[in-house]
């Protein structure tokens, strides 16, 4: 799978692109169905063109349909997704962004995800020294 570069997703796409890393592949009737407000299918798959012209999706002949899948692996399209929310709400500052989520939530850190964090900040630390 190609590496994703940061996007920015219409709101529409967002919604394709949650729908099919939820489901791994689908038909444009699958993606269509679960879509609020759902276009006609020529517009979804006009849209799928689009998408698939980006770089978002590939798609490969299954029977009498295409099915329609991420082009890019989970773990790239969440990083590129986040990149995007902390430069747009939070100034690019992963500092701020990472206090928004300890804020909204009421759980409390389990033992194991206090360590990874403490790791991870203080990898950060060391490497934000670095000249």
């Amino acid at each position: 799978m190609p590496k994703l570069k940061t996007v920015d997703l219409t709101r529409r796409e967002s919604q394709i692109m949650e729908i099919l890393y939820r489901r791994r592949r689908a038909t444009v009737e699958e993606i269509r169905s679960e879509l609020p407000d759902a276009p006609s299918p020529s517009s979804v798959r006009k849209l799928l063109d689009i998408m698939i012209e980006r770089g978002l999706l590939t798609r490969e002949y299954d029977g009498p349909r295409f099915m329609y899948f991420p082009a890019a692996k989970p773990e790239e399209a969440r990083r590129s997704a986040l990149k995007q929310l902390v430069r747009t709400f939070f100034d690019n500052s992963p500092g701020s962004a990472i206090a928004a989520l300890l804020d909204m939530t009421s759980a409390q850190l389990s033992a194991a995800d206090y360590r990874r964090l403490n790791s991870l900040l203080k990898r950060a630390r060391e490497e934000g020294d670095e000249p």
